[in-house]
C-alpha cells in the first residue's frame, strides 16, 4: 500500500513517522511489515495480500497531533490519499459509536458540525482525482470530525458517570495512586496522598527485592506498609512478576535457567512476599505485561502456565487476596516488532478461557512519550478501546494513568509524542484528567483508576506527569481530582 501525504494541499517533502504500524482486519498489528517515507509517499510493505490499515501520529489543525488510523484497504499500485483515508476512518468510527451507544443527545447541538464534516468528506470523494483539492477538503472534514468525536465521547460519559454516581456505583477505593517508596517518609507526601485517594498500589520489583538468590530485602516495602496500614486505605501491591529484563533479578537472568526452573523460582518468591504482607494487602497484581515483556522467550503455552502458576502461588500465600493480571500497551502495536509477544485481547481471552483463577484485569494507560503504546490518542479512541473489553466479563482497573503537565524534550516532546489540543501545561493536564476519568469511570465494568505517580519524579516514563511538583506543591490536576472525588462521595 502507498499513501500520498498532503499538507495545505501540497505534497509534503518531509514527514516524520511516529508510532506508525500496519494492522489487519482483526485490529492486530502485522509482523514483518515495513513502513517508509520518500518523496511525499508512505509505502507499507507487508508479508501478505490481505486488506490492512495504517496507524500513525497525525496533525490536525486546531486539535493537536494524535495517533489516528485509516480503515482497512486493499493493495493497489495507485497510492491512496492519506488525508482522505484518515478522515474516512474517523467519520466511520463516529457513526459506529453513536449507533452502538444509541446516544445522540450530546451531539444534537453540534448537528451542523456533523453535517458539515460529512458534506466536506463527500465532496473530497467526489474530487478524488484532484488530490490537492481532495486532501484540503478531507483536512477540513477531519477538523470538524475530531470536535464531534470528543463531544460524543465526553457527552456519553457524562450521562453514564452521573448515573453511576447517583446510584452509588463506586467503591471507596475507586480513585487510587501508585506510591513512591522513597517518598513515603515525607509528611507532605503522605498528607496529600491521604487527602485524595482511597486506595494505593505498593510497587514490587523482584530484581530489587531478591538481589541474591534466597536473600530478600524488604526494607522499602516494610516502610510503606508500616505507614499505610495505619490509614483507612485499600492496599494493593505488585506486580509480583514482570518479565522485563529491568524487573528481573540479575542472578536469574545470568543463570540461563529454563522455563521449569524460572517457574519454580518465581513461585517461591511470590509465596514468600504474599505470606509476609497477607494481613495488610487486599489485592495483588500477580503478573504485569506478560503479553509484551518476555525476556526468557517463553512459548505461548508457557506464558499461560506462568500466569496460572503465579495465581496459584498468591492463593497459597493468602487465600482471601484478590488477584489482578495487568496488561501493558492495550493498543497492541508492539506485536508488530516484539518477538514472543501476544496481542492484548488474545492474551486476555486465553487467560479467561483457560480457567486461571483471578479477580480481574489491570490495563495500563500512560500517554505522552514517543514510544510504542504511549502516543497521545483522542478520547473516543479511549472509550472505544474500553468498550471492546466489556465482553470479557471481568472487572477492570485502569492503572499507570499519566499525562505530562508541560512539553518536555526528546521523546517527551509533543511533535513526536503527540499533542492534545495544545502544548501541555498544568491547565491542560487538569482538563485531560477530568475527561479521561469520567470516561473510564462511566464504564460499569471499571472498578477503579490508579494514577501513576503523585509527584514529579526523575526518570518517569512520562516526564512531569505528577499531580504534585517535586516540591509537593499541588498542581491544578490535583484539585480537579479532588472535585471529582467530591462529586462521587459528597452528598
Amino acid at each position: 500500500m502507498k499513501f500520498q501525504v498532503f499538507k495545505n494541499g501540497k505534497l509534503v517533502e518531509k514527514f516524520t513517522l511516529c508510532g506508525a504500524y500496519v494492522f489487519g482486519t482483526d485490529g492486530i498489528s502485522i509482523r514483518r511489515a515495513q513502513i517508509g517515507f520518500k518523496k511525499g509517499v508512505i509505502e507499507c510493505v507487508k508479508p501478505n495480500l490481505e486488506t490492512a490499515g495504517l496507524a500513525l501520529l497525525w496533525p490536525i489543525e486546531g486539535f493537536g497531533k494524535v495517533l489516528l488510523q485509516t480503515t482497512c484497504l486493499p493493495d493497489r499500485k495507485r497510492p491512496y490519499i492519506l488525508n482522505v483515508e484518515i478522515a474516512r476512518a474517523k467519520l466511520m468510527q463516529i457513526v459506529d459509536k453513536r449507533e452502538d451507544w444509541s446516544f445522540f443527545e450530546s451531539t444534537r447541538r453540534l448537528g451542523s458540525v456533523a453535517k458539515e464534516a460529512q458534506r466536506l468528506f463527500v465532496e473530497a470523494i467526489q474530487n478524488i482525482s484532484d488530490a490537492t483539492l481532495a486532501s484540503k477538503l478531507a483536512d477540513e472534514s477531519l477538523k470538524r470530525a475530531m470536535v464531534l468525536s470528543e463531544e460524543l465521547a465526553i457527552g456519553q460519559a457524562d450521562t453514564l458517570f452521573k448515573s453511576r454516581s447517583v446510584n452509588h456505583g463506586f467503591g471507596r477505593g475507586c480513585l487510587g495512586c501508585r506510591i513512591s517508596p522513597s517518598q513515603i517518609a515525607h509528611g507532605g507526601y503522605v498528607e496529600n496522598l491521604l487527602s485524595l485517594f482511597g486506595s494505593v498500589i505498593v510497587p514490587i520489583n523482584w530484581g530489587e527485592m531478591e538481589p541474591k538468590k534466597g536473600q530478600y530485602d524488604f526494607t522499602a516495602t516494610d516502610a510503606c506498609i508500616n505507614v499505610l496500614a495505619k490509614q483507612k486505605l485499600s492496599i494493593s501491591a505488585g506486580p509480583l512478576l514482570c518479565f522485563s529484563k529491568l524487573a528481573l533479578p540479575k542472578w536469574l537472568v545470568a543463570s540461563g535457567a529454563g522455563f521449569e526452573k524460572v517457574r519454580e523460582t518465581a513461585y517461591q518468591f511470590i509465596r514468600t512476599v504474599v505470606s509476609r504482607y497477607s494481613a495488610f494487602v487486599r489485592s495483588w497484581c500477580v503478573v504485569s505485561g506478560l503479553n509484551v515483556y518476555n525476556h526468557f522467550g517463553f512459548r505461548f503455552e508457557e506464558i499461560l502456565e506462568m500466569t496460572r502458576a503465579a495465581s496459584v502461588a498468591v492463593k497459597q500465600g493468602s487465600d482471601k487476596a484478590l488477584k489482578i493480571i495487568e496488561i501493558s500497551n492495550p493498543w497492541g502495536e508492539y506485536y508488530a516488532t516484539v518477538p514472543n509477544s501476544i496481542p492484548p485481547l488474545v492474551y486476555m481471552d486465553m487467560v479467561v478461557q483457560s480457567g486461571v483463577n483471578f479477580h480481574g484485569f489491570g490495563i495500563q494507560m500512560p500517554f505522552g512519550r514517543n514510544q510504542s503504546g504511549l502516543h497521545i490518542r483522542d478520547m473516543l479512541q479511549v472509550s472505544s478501546l474500553l468498550d471492546s473489553l466489556a465482553p470479557i466479563a471481568k472487572p477492570f482497573t485502569i492503572t499507570n494513568v499519566a499525562v505530562p503537565s508541560r512539553n518536555g524534550p526528546g521523546a517527551h516532546h509533543g511533535d513526536v509524542a503527540g499533542i492534545w489540543h495544545d502544548r501541555w501545561d498544568q491547565a491542560l493536564q487538569s482538563r485531560w484528567i477530568r475527561h479521561f476519568y469520567e470516561i473510564v469511570l462511566s464504564k460499569p465494568f471499571v472498578d477503579s483508576v490508579v494514577y501513576s505517580s503523585l509527584t514529579d519524579r526523575k526518570n518517569s516514563t512520562i516526564a512531569d506527569s505528577g499531580l504534585l511538583t517535586s516540591e509537593y506543591e499541588r498542581k491544578k490536576s490535583y484539585a480537579t481530582l479532588a472535585r471529582l472525588r467530591d462529586s462521587i462521595f459528597v452528598r
